[in-house]
């Protein structure tokens, strides 16, 4: 018996990197596998099914069961396009893992608006348009999982990628919402936040000309987000997940016990209760 046996996992970007590392472990734990990948290059310029469909004739070879979907995730007829193929295919859509994603790093100051609504687009509003048809159908039939892929460069921050970490943070806030929209409906959320050596990051500055550590490679990754779509899970929901090299830990937004003024208040109220109010050591954090 697979950890997944009987579901159907539809997964964005399953056909390289962390994504495929997804679609392979889903299939091999018994998920019937959507394996979507516009398969175009890291900037988000071009397409190609071939990349979706050798995973999955690569998982059909090894006895599970996929389907390759080339369709873009960025639109809302190509996120229902997606969920249809699921449909069609398999007649469900239990696990949805949000992962497609592209890259346009560039300092602020450089960024045109065109870099940085390409990488919002895909990341963020990709992530809404696969996730309202799935989201209808969970609520109407008992319930699912949804994976939002974020990012430490969206909850920590991450120098030249203002476009990549706010759609990252942006999909953040998205879980935290569908959480509390999702409970009563049976529909748990989570958010991976990955530290992996792809071909996204693999010539990145401190990556190049560098062998990748064992622990970062995208199959390392993939475990911890079984765990999140799976039994294994039990009930949680609304939480974020770090899997990298360093480890797998929970990544949680804190707030300290703060100041609470009796009557009007000013700024120099604010500087006298400082210490109450502000994290006394922000090193402490551990960024994944």
């Amino acid at each position: 018996m697979g950890l997944l046996d009987g579901k159907v996992a539809i997964v964005t970007g399953g056909g390289n990197g962390i994504g495929e590392a997804e679609c392979r472990l889903f299939a091999k734990e018994g998920a019937k596998v959507v394996v979507n990948d516009l398969g175009g290059a890291r900037d988000g310029t071009g397409a190609s099914l071939s990349a979706a469909q050798k995973v999955a004739d690569e998982i059909n070879a090894a006895g599970g069961v996929a389907v390759a979907n080339g369709d873009d995730v960025s639109t809302p007829e190509g996120g229902q396009r997606i969920f249809q193929c699921a449909m069609d295919n398999f007649g469900a859509a239990n696990i949805l893992v949000n992962n497609a994603g592209i890259l346009r790093d560039r300092t602020f100051s450089n960024m045109s608006e065109d870099e940085w609504d390409a990488v919002v687009r895909v990341h963020l509003k990709g992530a809404y348009c696969v996730t309202k048809p799935v989201w209808e159908w969970m609520k109407a039939n008992g319930g699912g999982v949804i994976v939002m892929t974020s990012s430490g460069s969206g909850l920590f921050g991450n120098f030249g990628q203002a476009n990549y970490g706010a759609a990252k943070a942006g999909l953040y806030g998205f879980m935290r919402v569908l959480t509390l929209e999702g409970r009563k409906h049976g529909i748990r959320l989570w958010a991976l936040a990955p530290g992996a050596y792809t071909r996204m990051t693999s010539d990145l500055p401190g990556r190049r000309d560098r062998e990748p550590d064992p622990m970062s490679l995208p199959e390392r990754i993939a475990p911890g987000v079984l765990y999140m779509v799976s039994g294994l899970s039990g009930d949680q929901t609304g939480k974020v997940l770090s899997v990298s090299s360093r480890g797998v830990r929970e990544i949680k937004m804190l707030q300290t016990k703060g100041f609470s003024p009796t009557a009007p208040w000013t700024a120099q109220d604010v500087a006298d209760h400082a210490d109450d109010i502000f994290f006394a050591d922000e090193s402490a954090r551990e960024i994944a």
